[in-house]
C-alpha cells in the first residue's frame, strides 16, 4: 500500500518521486526535478527506505544547466582600419548602356573616372586604392600605367593575385605630413 510520504518510481519510466496526495486509485507524485504528475496505483512501485533519493532542487539544476564554451575573438582591429576602396573600371559598371560608344570613347570614359579618383585619393589623404580594370586585352591596363606613372608621390603594382587574378592594380599615395 503506496501512502502519502512514501517514495516511489515509475515502473515504464525513469521517474522517481515522493507521494504527495492518495485520491482512490490515483497517486500524485512530485518527481526530482520539481513537477506534480499523477499515476494509476498499478504503475508506480514503493522504494525501501534505505535507497537515499536525494531532492536537493539546486544541485538537480546546477546538473542539468549546459555550460556554454565561452568563444571570444581575439583579433583586435584599429580603430583607423578603413577598407581599402575599390573602383572597378568595366564599362558595364560606369554607363547604363555602352553600344553606342566607340572603343575611344570607352577607354577615354575609364580613363577620365580612374583620374577622377586618383584626385579624391590625393585630396582625401587615403592611402591607397584599387583598380579593377580585367584581363582583357591590357589596352586598359597599359593606360592606367601610363597615367600612374606621370604622377610625383604614387606608386603601383599589380593586385592581389588572390583576390583579382591578374585583372586589378593596386595605386599607393605617399602622404606627406601636414
Amino acid at each position: 500500500m503506496i501512502t502519502k510520504g512514501d517514495k516511489v518510481s515509475v515502473l515504464d519510466d525513469a521517474i522517481d518521486g515522493i507521494v504527495t496526495a492518495v485520491i482512490g486509485n490515483n497517486i500524485t507524485i512530485e518527481t526530482l526535478d520539481g513537477f506534480t504528475l499523477t499515476f494509476k496505483s498499478n504503475e508506480l512501485i514503493k522504494i525501501e527506505s534505505t535507497m537515499n533519493i536525494s531532492f536537493n532542487k539546486s544541485q538537480i539544476i546546477k546538473e542539468k544547466e549546459i555550460v556554454k564554451p565561452n568563444y571570444s575573438n581575439n583579433e583586435k582591429k584599429s580603430k583607423r582600419e578603413v577598407p581599402v576602396p575599390e573602383f572597378d573600371l568595366h564599362i558595364e559598371k560606369l554607363v547604363k548602356s555602352y553600344k553606342a560608344m566607340s572603343n575611344f570613347d570607352i577607354l577615354t570614359l575609364q580613363t577620365d573616372t580612374a583620374k577622377r579618383h586618383i584626385e579624391f585619393a590625393i585630396r582625401n589623404r587615403i592611402p591607397k586604392i584599387v583598380f579593377i580594370h580585367g584581363v582583357g586585352e591590357g589596352i586598359l591596363k597599359s593606360e592606367l600605367d601610363f597615367m600612374l606613372g606621370r604622377y610625383d608621390n604614387i606608386s603601383f603594382h599589380d593586385g592581389n593575385y588572390q583576390k583579382y587574378g591578374l585583372g586589378a592594380t593596386e595605386v599607393y599615395f605617399k602622404q606627406n605630413k601636414k
